[in-house]
This record gives C-alpha cells, sequence and structure tokens, in this order.
C-alpha cells in the first residue's frame, strides 16, 4: 500500500522503463554485440504484454503484482549486464569472455522461471498474448542451451598476449589483430578505454589487482601501435598528478586537450577548428594519421596555429587559482632521436643498395632497429622504396643480412597497408626459403613474419599455394621453444583457411601436435588443441587424429587438465563425436563419462556446453 499523500508507483510502468532504457544504450562490445542483441530482442517481445496490462483495471491482482515484481528483478538484472556490455572495458569484456557468459545463461535462466508461471487468468491476458508467452518461454529455454559462437582467432590471441611464458616474435602483430578485433585502433576509442578500465579499477576497490594490471598492459600496448603516450589509467582524466594535492579544484573541460585529457600548456589549433596540445597532434601526425582525432574528419593540411586566446585564458585560470601547470618533461633526447631516425631513413634506405656488404648490413640492421620503433618510420621506409631492397637481400648468401632482413620485414609488417606491398614484391617465397634454410634465430623470425602476414586472408592462401606449410611444421618439430610457439602461431592462423587445412595435415602437422600434448613443460597444451580443433572441421584431419591413442589423451585432459585443457579437449572430442560414432564408444571404454558429468557441473561455461553435447550424443548412440 503506498502512503498517504505519496503516489502509488505503476509496476508495469516501472517495467516499461527500465525497456525503454535498454533501448537506448545503443552499440555494444564486439565480444558480446550478438548475445546483447539477442537479448534486447527478447525485451521488445514484451512490449505487446505491457501494452495489455497497462489497459486493465486498476488495483491489479495479487499474485499479477507478485509476478510482475519477479520480472522486474530478472529485467534490472538484465539490464546491469547489457550496460556493462555497451560500456564496460573492452578489454576485460575479451578477457572474462566465459564468465559474461555465464552471466547471460544466468539472466536467461531467470526470465525463463518467470515466463513459465505466468498468472495469465489473475491478469486477464488475451489468448493472443497468451500465445506469444509461450512462445518467449520456449525461446528463452532455448537460449539457455545456445550454440557455441567463439570467435576462436580472438581466443587464441587472447591466450598468447596473456600467456605468463616468454614473448614470441609475433607478439606486435598478435597485438595489431587484437587492436582491431576489439576495436581499439583510434585516439577516440583509446581514451573511452582508458575510463572504462578506470571505472572498473574503482569497482573492484583494489581486489583483482593483477587482473587489472594485465587489463592496463594491453592497452598501453594499444596505445603504442596508435603512436599515443602510456599514461597512468587509474589517474583521474581530469586530474593529472600536479593535481593531486588540489582534488577539489576542478579544470574547465575546454583547458583539456581531447587526446591525453589533459590541461594544456601549448594549445593548437588545426583545419577543422579543434584545439590540441601541440606536443600531443604533432605525436598523431607522426603516426601516419592525417584527420583530425576528434571529428574524425580529414585535414585540409597538417600546419597547426597557435590558440593565443585560449592559452591566455589557461594562464589567466591558473593564476587566479593559485595553479601550477604541469611542466613538460625534457624529452629532447628521444625527440631528436626520432628526427635523426626520419633524416636517416633516406640514405640507409640507398644504402641497401649499396655494392659493399657491410654497408648493407648496417643498413638493414639499422632499418630492422628503426622500424620497431614508431610506425611513421615504417610507412616511411615503405614510401621511399625500402622493401623492395629488403626483399632482394634475403636472397643474399649472408647469414645476417637474412636474418635483419626477416626480421625488418616483420617489424615492418606491422603496418597493414605494408603487408600488401611485401606480398606484392614477391617476398613470400624468399621468406619460406629463410624459414627453410636460414639461422636459428632467421628461421623463428619468418615464421613470426609469416603469421604477421597471414592476417590477411588473401595472403594465408598465397603461403599455402607457395609450399610454406611444410617448413613451419618442420619448426614445430624440431624447433627451439621460441620457434616452436612462432610455429605453432603461423600454424592456427593459416588453417584458418580451409585448403590450408589439408596442406597441413599432408605436411603431418598431427605428429609434432600430439608431441606437444605430452610435453608439458613446453606449455603449449592449449595452443596445440586449438589447433587439433580446427585440423578435425577437415575429414582427412579426423581420420589422421581419431587414433585411439589420442582419444585416451583427450580424456585424459578431461580428467585432470586445467580449466582451458578441459574446455580445449571436449571442444575436439565433439567434433569427432557428431562424425562417428566410433569415437563415442571409444571414449566411454577410456571413462569419459564421469569426467563428462563433472565437467557438465563445474567446467567453463563453453566446456560445459561441449559435454552437455557429448553427454547428449552417448544418450542417442545407445537408443540405437
Amino acid at each position: 500500500m503506498a502512503m498517504k499523500g505519496e503516489e502509488e508507483v505503476d509496476p508495469v510502468e516501472e517495467i516499461q522503463r527500465v525497456i525503454e532504457t535498454v533501448v537506448q544504450f545503443g552499440e555494444y562490445r564486439r565480444t558480446q554485440k550478438k548475445e546483447s542483441h539477442n537479448l534486447v530482442r527478447r525485451f521488445k517481445l514484451m512490449l505487446p504484454l505491457l501494452e495489455e496490462l497497462r489497459d486493465l483495471p486498476k488495483p491489479l491482482h495479487q499474485h499479477g503484482l507478485a509476478w510482475l515484481a519477479k520480472l522486474k528483478d530478472a529485467l534490472l538484472s538484465a539490464k546491469d549486464l547489457l550496460k556493462l556490455c555497451s560500456q564496460g572495458s573492452k578489454i576485460h569484456l575479451a578477457l572474462e569472455c566465459e564468465s559474461v557468459m555465464i552471466n547471460f545463461q544466468k539472466i536467461y535462466d531467470k526470465l525463463s522461471q518467470v515466463f513459465a508461471c505466468v498468472p495469465c487468468d489473475e491478469l486477464s491476458v488475451s489468448d493472443e498474448v497468451k500465445e506469444q508467452l509461450e512462445l518467449m518461454h520456449v525461446q528463452l529455454r532455448r537460449a539457455r542451451r545456445r550454440t557455441d559462437t567463439q570467435d576462436i582467432e580472438l581466443a587464441m590471441d587472447m591466450m598468447v598476449v596473456f600467456s605468463d611464458e616468454d614473448d614470441r616474435n609475433a607478439d606486435s602483430a598478435i597485438i595489431e589483430r587484437l587492436a582491431k578485433k576489439l576495436e581499439l585502433h583510434s585516439v577516440e576509442d583509446l581514451n573511452v578505454e582508458t575510463m572504462a578500465i578506470r571505472n572498473l579499477a574503482k569497482e573492484r576497490k583494489g581486489q583483482q589487482n593483477e587482473s587489472t594490471q594485465r587489463i592496463i598492459g594491453l592497452l598501453n600496448r594499444f596505445k603504442q601501435i596508435a603512436g599515443m603516450e602510456e599514461t597512468n589509467v587509474l589517474d583521474d582524466p581530469a586530474m593529472p598528478k600536479v593535481l593531486e594535492r588540489s582534488t577539489s579544484l576542478i579544470i574547465p573541460h575546454e583547458f583539456l586537450c581531447p587526446i591525453t585529457l589533459e590541461i594544456m600548456t601549448d594549445p593548437v589549433i588545426v583545419t577543422t577548428g579543434q584545439t590540441y596540445e601541440r606536443e600531443s597532434i604533432e605525436k598523431w601526425f607522426q603516426a601516419n594519421h592525417n584527420t583530425c582525432p576528434k571529428t574524425r574528419k580529414p585535414l585540409e593540411h597538417l600546419s597547426l596555429a597557435p590558440n593565443c586566446a585560449l592559452k591566455s585564458l589557461i594562464e589567466e585560470w591558473c593564476e587566479n587559482n593559485n595553479f601550477k601547470l604541469p611542466k613538460k618533461y625534457n624529452s629532447s633526447s628521444q625527440e631528436s632521436s626520432t628526427i635523426d631516425s626520419k633524416d636517416e631513413i633516406p640514405s640507409l634506405v640507398g644504402s641497401l643498395s649499396s655494392i659493399h656488404l657491410e654497408e648493407q648490413r648496417r643498413a638493414v640492421e639499422k632499418i630492422r632497429m628503426i622500424s620497431k620503433e614508431s610506425p611513421e618510420n615504417r610507412v616511411l621506409v615503405a614510401e621511399l622504396g625500402g622493401i623492395p631492397a629488403i626483399v632482394q637481400l634475403l636472397s643474399y648468401p649472408d647469414s645476417k643480412i637474412q636474418e635483419h632482413a626477416v626480421t625488418a620485414l616483420l617489424n615492418l609488417s606491422i603496418d597493414e597497408g605494408n603487408k600488401r606491398l611485401i606480398s606484392k614484391e614477391g617476398a613470400i617465397p624468399a621468406i619460406i626459403e629463410v624459414l627453410e634454410n636460414g639461422s636459428c634465430v632467421a628461421k623463428e623470425n619468418s615464421a613470426a613474419t609469416l603469421f604477421s602476414l597471414s592476417m590477411l586472408d588473401e595472403i594465408k592462401e598465397i603461403i599455402g599455394q607457395s609450399n610454406g606449410i611444410p617448413p613451419l611444421v618442420k619448426l614445430l618439430r624440431n624447433g627451439t621453444v621460441r620457434g616452436k610457439k612462432d610455429a605453432a602461431t603461423a600454424l592456427f592462423n593459416l588453417s584458418l583457411n580451409h585448403a590450408n587445412k589439408g596442406r597441413a595435415i599432408r605436411a603431418g602437422i598431427v605428429t609434432p601436435l600430439l608431441q606437444l600434448l605430452t610435453d608439458t613443460n613446453l606449455g603449449m597444451i592449449d595452443e596445440a588443441l586449438s589447433i587439433l580443433l580446427l585440423l578435425v572441421l577437415n575429414s582427412e584431419g579426423r581420420q589422421e587424429i581419431g587414433q585411439l591413442s589420442f582419444i585416451e589423451t583427450l580424456v585424459g585432459f578431461m580428467r585432470d587438465g586445467s580449466p582451458k585443457n578441459k574446455e580445449c579437449a571436449a571442444s575436439v572430442l565433439l567434433e569427432l563425436c557428431s562424425n562417428n560414432s566410433k569415437f563415442i564408444l571409444a571414449a566411454l571404454q577410456f571413462g569419459v563419462y564421469d569426467h563428462l558429468v563433472e565437467i557438465k557441473q563445474n567446467g567453463t561455461n563453453r566446456a560445459q556446453r561441449k559435454a552437455i553435447a557429448i553427454l547428449d550424443l552417448i544418450s542417442k548412440s545407445e537408443q540405437i
């Protein structure tokens, strides 16, 4: 009962407001986009019910009010989850993809329970809406058993970048691909992500610190690729370090640089009329951007005009508020180094074609180093014609020149335009030649270069047709630990191409993968299982992989492996069992049933779905 003089709250109106709020969330993070849109679509299906309930005479029956309260509670939980998927940290949501998916399942469970007991008579619901409610209940139950939609490429990249093992040569290329997949490659995207991570850290209140630091570490690597400065993510954007002692002071928003979100000391105007800190916008231009970071519009030219009026206002505000502008750290040595590199690149590119071997060696080694330093160096080397000359050096008999050349191409290939240029210059057969016959380091870096280039689908096919897969398999079998890891990363990426699956199987990839499963010291079990999961999608792969000893190995991982091991092993076993019932019988002989029941109860969300699917196959096979 409402208190006298107090307006009674209409539960139908409250639910309507929740749904309207959710509909306005807009875009969702890529990793949860499909699931979020599916849930929002189900929200909208409730509107006819609400329209009918709104016209009912008041007050509603007590059972009807109790049911509406349960529905509102379930919808509020769903709203919180959808808000996270719309506004939360993209890196966090990708890292915690499985736990977020579990939360979706919990929401569907909650909604399914609500729609299982709608008091239709008490609410005087029409037959037409009754049918819609029954359909809604069926859909919600199906949603709880949804098919697996995991992005296996994204899962592999996240597994690699968050690995506690040593860095691998392909890391820069993986970071570049992740930035694109998570849509974190523009200044605006990265500033929004910084705010989201800052909010996440505040919510965690010092808990899960290790996870937070790993997320921040990956964000800073994305910033490096975009040519941005690394910042202390946990600092308030409108509260630079100089304000830590003046927490009551709020800087006017127009005094903050849109790129760094820090107070400007040297504001300048670009052709769109936007104002930035000079140092920040110059770094943006150095990263080969010719657009306005805020408006994303192309700039007519890159000239900067001092914003004297704003600078005077900032200085006046600082004086009136007894606020000291932050001192610019003396980065002249770093700037001069960048300038020196830029000035040096034309002569270095020229030296690549020198008749003196030592001069060529020094030039390609220097290009190898400076092409790793910054995006603008990579672009400038390509613009000045450095790539064809470096490709020529791959065929030199000098092992050091080969090593420097292939590593320079690895660094240059971080730029997407350079990937196509490297391929167009006919580099792939030469890189494969180095992979087959080069020094140990050159082989590893060749594998990493092939991985980086193969991020473009058309190049995956070129590498396969150029017979690049057999030497990668050989490196996987006989290489150093780093070599094996670089080979595995490249082979995984190449095997996303259908024709390359068959090429990898015919090259003998299965044997070294099975060996990796038995060598726990290498820490490559999940990577091996991920590649095997791709290969079992191919009929040749199933025939090659489906040996009794392998089935026993899979069952062993499902018994004793880590949660991720169990998930990968169950995924591979499901694919095998779905295509041939003999694998079901073999797995049962090795005691898989009890392990499946345990995974169904306690495994990761994805592992649970795989275990349930295998148990369904077992049940059907017993009925035949």
